[in-house]
């Protein structure tokens, strides 16, 4: 079974225009987990905590994945596509060669929370053309294995025993899982991760623990890095919600400049002198990424 290996807390950041999240992957170069490079957790019922949103932005050499739990965020990019995030619907984006995007809060009022992940790409998929998919809530397979526990699946397939459930991202090259696990009072759940692919769970409701081990205690906004082999246990005294994060790691070297993702400092200059001269997205029109059907 998978241990715990290191519990990273979020700390309070300001992003975009003013808005605040709780960050924990990606507080510095040292704190990712390969390929993850970040994972931001956004929530307020305070407009003036996001109503700034995300004005228009470039990045290049990674991909994004939004997903809301509440609220609504308007996604535009340079060509005028136009998505739609409401609650519970995702948005997974390829940013490749390069996009130009923003992500604008449609509401004035009201809960917005959510989660936005960096996941890297391998060098030889960071120049390719600019992909995205909005993903609604009803094209998020929702699994009930055991009464008391439910799991969203949205990337990868989830495994329980004899049973599966196939998310609607599949087939990348990193092979990534993302779910969404709520698990009741006493409600405990087991389930297999590959091994070698690193993984994390982040509870965001309530507090979960690995298996028996009452010393893997693991609260609200804290990213617990697992050991890389085995299946996962966890254990829920009260009621909590979780992600489950896991992928295989890419294994080159990262050098990010803002948002740009790259192999190299030649490769971050090439990027910024792109962007500088109107050329970061020339000659690639942005495609739509194939749901998994």
């Amino acid at each position: 079974m998978r241990t715990l290996k290191q519990l990273i807390p979020a700390i309070t950041v300001s992003d975009g225009a003013g808005v605040k999240i709780k960050r924990s992957l990606g507080q510095s170069p040292q704190i990712r987990l390969d390929p993850f490079l970040m994972l931001d957790c956004f929530g307020s019922e305070q407009a003036n905590d996001y109503i700034a949103g995300f004005p228009a932005h470039p990045h290049r050499g990674f991909e994004t994945v939004t997903y809301m739990l509440d609220g609504h965020m308007l996604h535009e990019d340079h060509l005028g596509n136009k998505g739609h995030l409401t609650s519970g619907g995702v948005q997974w984006m390829t940013a490749g060669r390069g996009i130009i995007h923003s992500e604008m809060p449609q509401q004035e009022s009201g809960l917005m929370r959510g989660f936005q992940l960096w996941l890297n790409l391998p060098a030889a998929e960071k120049m390719k053309a600019a992909a995205y998919v909005d993903i609604t809530p009803a094209q998020i397979p929702v699994a009930t294995p055991v009464q008391g526990i439910t799991v969203k699946v949205i990337a990868g397939v989830f495994n329980y025993q004899e049973q599966q459930w196939a998310g609607p991202i599949q087939g990348l090259s990193t092979e990534p899982l993302y779910f969404d696990i709520h698990l009741a009072a006493g409600s405990q759940i087991t389930f297999p991760i590959t091994d070698g692919h690193n993984a994390l769970l982040y509870p965001y409701e309530g507090a979960i623990q690995l298996g028996s081990d009452k010393s893997s205690h693991i609260t609200e906004h804290h990213a617990a890095i697992l050991t890389t082999e085995g299946t996962v246990t966890v254990f829920a005294h009260q009621a909590a919600k979780f992600l489950v994060l896991a992928a295989k790691p890419i294994r080159e070297p990262i050098v990010q400049y803002g948002p740009f993702v790259m192999n190299s400092m030649t490769e971050i200059e090439q990027a910024i002198r792109d962007y500088q001269q109107g050329k970061l997205t020339s000659g690639h029109a942005v495609g739509t990424i194939n749901l998994h059907q």
